[in-house]
């Protein structure tokens, strides 16, 4: 017996600050819906109870926020406070869960930031999905537009100049976070189909 197609719901719970992660964010978001997921940009800055419903009918929660001052926005900061209610009622309890940042250095501590996502999600009892791709640009044959150029595991991370604007962010780390997008929809799709087969 074959099992059915299944189409994961994705949503993408970011914050940015001058339209730089936003970008990522759209980015992560098309490589959810190419692999066949329903994807959703979820602002939390702006966050709606309908979006709030939205993100826990979600299969997987994808977590995104410029690193400020080595960590994740204050915006987010007060998202993730509010989450408190979803970890009462165990709401997101075994959900996928990814993230992805952005700065303008090129590390910028985006490593701390992509950890506190982890210990969001950990704190969710969620299922953390790394960025799956071996470092890039870190050989004489690689260069800057390699996937994962900077070198992050736990998510997709990039690095736009401090002097450019949204169209700024470097097209490597698009394609990273569409990976990431990609990444985590084939992961859900394979969850689904896991836990209907042990159901049956």
């Amino acid at each position: 017996m074959t099992t059915p197609a299944v189409s994961p719901v994705v949503s993408i719970a970011y914050h940015s600050g001058y339209g730089h992660t936003t970008v990522v964010a759209e980015a992560v978001r098309a490589g959810a819906a190419d692999a066949g997921a329903t994807a959703h940009l979820i602002n939390v800055g702006e966050i709606t109870d309908a979006e709030w419903e939205l993100l826990d009918a979600s299969d997987a929660i994808v977590f995104g926020s410029p690193t400020y001052m080595g960590t994740a926005s204050g915006a987010f900061h007060q998202f993730a406070e509010e989450t408190s209610k979803r970890w009462f009622t165990k709401t997101w309890h075994n959900k996928l869960a990814a993230g992805f940042t952005n700065s303008a250095s090129k590390s910028g501590d985006k490593l701390h930031t992509l950890q506190y996502f982890q210990t969001l999600a950990a704190q969710h009892a969620m299922h953390w999905v790394n960025l799956g791709l071996a470092p890039g640009w870190n050989s004489a044959e690689g260069s800057e537009h390699d996937l994962n150029r900077l070198g992050f595991f736990s998510g997709a991370a990039a690095q736009t100049n401090s002097d450019e604007g949204p169209e700024g962010v470097h097209k490597a780390d698009i394609a990273t976070a569409e990976h990431l997008g990609r990444r985590v929809a084939e992961t859900a799709k394979a969850f689904i189909a896991g836990r209907a087969a042990v159901a049956a």
